[in-house]
């Protein structure tokens, strides 16, 4: 590093109350290191902001240093767009304040906070607000990209739920974005992927969710899984909307209530969870379990919170990670039978395909009232490929873009924007939709020199 910059890093250090982490420094390598192992990328230094000041403060030294900028809030995003090479990281992880007034059914979030610590801070009042379905994901990646998960059908998608944010915009401004204030920048925050601005806190809507919710799975042998996905796809189509019923098949991990000469084959499992009533909902899932001879099934009622980090031993930090995505807004044969050609072929035990039910309250937003378009989504698929070691990569990847090009005729219009990876600039465009061209018009107002492009980037004119 020129000693020059290195004056002018110590000029910043002078007005940044946080911390600024340099490649020789202790704590860099594990502060830089994210979500997804297959990202290794190295910043010139980190700015780990504790206040609105210190992103200012941040922002401003990156765009008169002409450095590339990322913006890390939990570090899960499958493109590694937290972390850049040679450039400025700014890092939000440690602005993790959640204020709950339970009066309104409000929450102001700060961006640094998981989802496991915002569902924590709500449902010690019997309160939630429809997030993803693993804990240590960032609230605001989640909520910038659109954000779904069980509570999605009855409370809609995150950004749904969305009623204000705090920003800080490329030229350092501090805007509050709302219906009433900035408007338009508050339609680009929803679903713009972190492109016009920083954001500093996030108010949300609450809603009555548990804190005890009917929740669970059932298993069944994957030679059953024809009729098995079959009937899910039809059932989901008229299961009330305070029902969620997802679907994913994969190697079957140890879990204790199957047979263990289950453990390590493939198989097909139900996943549900009711937010309303649990002695209603057992009467609502009581069809999923004629859809074949289950191996084995744990349900029951457990708190919301719990059924929040269920699925967080699958998804720890530090395995390699691939993904490959699909709208649908029906689940036809020929998606039916493509996903049982693949889920038959996994190149690790750790690879797995998911259907996310959405469709309900997620389908009743006009599809040009916020950045995110994809109203006709009732389903999201993830073609979610996982392992240890690069030496798999090549097979890995290779089947998961055998199977989304196997399965792309029968998908419907966008892509979720949270599920591309770094490679796919050419979707962007096409996973907005309608709201394309408006969003490029909003980038020219609010990042015209195009500060913000460590994102799936919208491009200025």
């Amino acid at each position: 590093m020129k000693e020059l910059i290195k004056a002018d890093i110590d000029a910043f250090k002078t007005h940044f109350r946080g911390e600024v982490i340099l490649p020789d420094d202790a704590g860099y390598d594990e502060v830089r290191q994210i979500w997804n192992a297959m990202i290794d990328r190295k910043p010139a230094l980190i700015a780990r902001c504790t206040s609105t000041e210190d992103v200012v403060q941040a922002i401003a030294f990156g765009r008169t240093q002409n450095l590339l900028i990322s913006i890390r809030g939990g570090g899960h995003n499958i493109a590694g767009n937290a972390v850049c090479d040679e450039g400025l990281m700014i890092d939000l992880s440690l602005m993790k304040d959640v204020q709950v007034d339970v009066a309104t059914k409000r929450a102001h979030v700060g961006p640094g906070c998981t989802l496991g610590e915002f569902d924590a801070a709500v449902q010690t009042y019997g309160l939630a607000t429809p997030l993803g379905i693993n804990s240590t994901t960032g609230v605001a990646g989640l909520t910038l990209g659109g954000g779904f998960g069980w509570l999605s059908r009855k409370y809609g998608m995150t950004i749904d739920n969305l009623l204000s944010a705090e920003v800080v915009t490329a030229d350092g401004r501090q805007l509050h974005a709302s219906e009433e204030d900035n408007a338009d920048l508050f339609w680009g925050l929803r679903g713009g992927g972190g492109n016009f601005g920083v954001i500093t806190r996030f108010e949300f809507q609450l809603h009555p969710v548990g804190p005890d919710v009917l929740c669970g799975l059932i298993v069944f042998p994957f030679d059953q899984a024809k009729q098995v996905i079959t009937q899910f796809a039809r059932f989901t189509e008229t299961m009330p909307e305070e029902l969620n019923v997802w679907m994913v098949t994969r190697k079957a991990p140890p879990l204790p209530f199957l047979p263990e000469d289950a453990h390590g084959k493939e198989m097909v499992a139900l996943a549900l969870c009711y937010a309303g009533n649990p002695e209603e909902g057992e009467a609502l899932i009581a069809p999923l379990r004629g859809f074949g001879t289950a191996l084995g099934e744990h349900i029951g009622v457990m708190p919301y919170l719990a059924w929040q980090q269920a699925f967080d031993p699958l998804l720890v930090k530090g395995a390699r990670n691939y993904w490959k995505s699909h709208n649908f807004a029906q689940l036809s044969d020929g998606v039916i039978d493509a996903i049982i050609e693949y889920a038959g072929k996994l190149p690790s035990p750790q690879c797995e395909i998911f259907i996310g039910t959405i469709g309900g309250q997620t389908t009743r937003v006009a599809p040009e009232a916020m950045a995110y378009s994809s109203r006709d989504a009732c389903y999201v698929m993830n073609v979610h490929g996982r392992w240890e070691s690069a030496d798999e990569d090549a097979d890995g990847i290779a089947w998961a873009r055998a199977f989304f090009a196997k399965s792309q005729p029968f998908a419907s219009s966008g892509a979720y924007i949270n599920f591309l990876t770094q490679e796919e600039t050419d979707r962007i465009a096409f996973a907005y939709g309608a709201t394309w061209t408006r969003l490029i018009q909003l980038k020219n107002k609010y990042d015209p020199t195009n500060l913000f492009r460590m994102n799936q980037n919208i491009k200025p004119e």
